[in-house]
Order: structure tokens, then sequence, then C-alpha cells
């Protein structure tokens, strides 16, 4: 596996950079990484390296770069969470999904890709790989405990490729009414699969941080390798569960 960064063309005009794993194996089906309110931080630049050695080609665009390019923030220290915070206040998510768009182009035209290419997001992350799912030609998009989903539920008809939503049952972001009326509007569409963990907060997937719980991290993580395998295909798959 090797790591550089790399410059996208935004759709909009200007530019902005991005983390890209590559795995040894090649040809790769791509992932796009949606980063928390937290920036391209290193629990982003790790889970994207653990996704390539699953035979992922993995990219995690800087979404905050129209407000401030390179944040790189840690959800334990309380001043840099509620950066994060003020950050998803400024952030446009319209503008966001088009980058993501592009980001999606530029895996899709990597030298290393199959051209088939998800997304897969966490927290605001989360919700724009719902939007990538209602919004963009994505093959494939997993969202972990996205927020505001409840808000959004008139785009659920222009769902046209598989969506797997994973959510905390004690989610501080997504409360229980907003995790009804997911479920309740998503539940007979055949396109989406939705797994509820059990005694977990917002985070849970969030690796060193005190909301991390091993086994609902896990246990999600087993679904999205096979989620992924069943509709990407990748190289070379390890520890994926069927």
């Amino acid at each position: 596996m090797t790591t550089q960064n790399v410059t996208i063309p935004a759709l909009s005009g200007g530019s902005f950079s991005a983390y890209l794993a590559v795995p040894s194996t090649q040809p790769s089906a791509g992932i796009v990484l949606i980063q928390e309110i937290l920036g391209v931080n290193q629990n982003m630049r790790q889970t994207a390296d653990d996704y390539a050695k699953e035979g992922y080609l993995v990219l995690v665009p800087d979404l905050y770069w129209r407000l401030e390019p390179g944040v790189q923030l840690d959800s334990e220290i309380k001043e840099q969470w509620a950066k994060g915070f003020e950050l998803l206040q400024a952030f446009d998510v319209d503008s966001g999904v088009e980058d993501l768009k592009a980001s999606l182009a530029f895996l899709r035209q990597h030298p290393s890709s199959t051209g088939k290419v998800g997304s897969l997001g966490f927290c605001l992350g989360g919700k724009l790989a719902y939007f990538m799912a209602t919004r963009s030609d994505a093959d494939a998009n997993v969202s972990y405990y996205g927020v505001d989903l409840d808000k959004n539920l008139a785009e659920a008809t222009k769902i046209q490729k598989p969506l797997l939503l994973h959510m905390g049952e004690n989610d501080e972001y997504v409360s229980p009414n907003a995790q009804a009326s997911i479920q309740q509007e998503l539940k007979d569409n055949p396109l989406v699969t939705i797994y509820h963990y059990e005694g977990v907060s917002h985070g849970f997937s969030r690796a060193g941080s005190s909301a991390y719980r091993q086994a609902a991290a896990e246990l999600a993580h087993d679904r999205t390798l096979a989620f992924l395998k069943q509709h990407l295909g990748s190289g070379v798959i390890q520890g994926a569960t069927a």
C-alpha cells in the first residue's frame, strides 16, 4: 500500500486536496471516504489505510477547503470538538456534494481503478453518503450515524444504488423519533439496508475515542466489507463476511 496527497479540480472552479491510499492489489474498486466534522484527521487517514489494506483504492477529500484547508481536529479535545461544530454550521452541503462528485470522477479515472466506486462516510460524512445515494451515480453508499437524514427523506425516492445505514441506538445527535422516521420511510426500499446497534452512541466506530465500542464497530465493519464486496467487488478482500 502507498499513500499520497493529490489535488482534485472542483466542478465549480478552484481545487482541493485529498488523501489517497492505493492498495498493492490492482486494479481496485474505489471508495470516496467522507470526513466527520473533524476534517481529514489521523483517524480518517488510518481508516483509509485500513480499507486500502482490504484491497480498495481510497480517497479522502478535504471538504472544508472553502472554509479552512487542512483541518485536522481531535474529538477528545473539547475546544477542537467545538471548532468542528463551528465549521459544520458554516459548511455548505450542496457544495460538499459537488466536491464528492468530483472525487468520484477522480477515482473512476484513476489508472488503477476498476471504475466501480462507492462512498462511505461518518457523522457529517454519513449524511453526505446519503446524498451521494440520492444525488450521484456512486455504485454503493455506506452511512455511519448520518445526521439530519430524517430532515431529507423527501430525497429517498431518488435512491438508485444500494445504500447501507449504520445507526447507534443511543445516538445523541439522531433522536429515537428521527431514527423511527428514517426506518419507517426507508424500510420498504429494496436498495436500503439499515442496521441498529444497541447501547451505543454517536461515533461508536471512531477508534481511539471515548465513544468507541469495539464489538459494535467490528460488526459494522464486517457488514460494510461484505456490502462493498457484493456491490463493488475489489482486488483482494481480507476478513470480509458474507
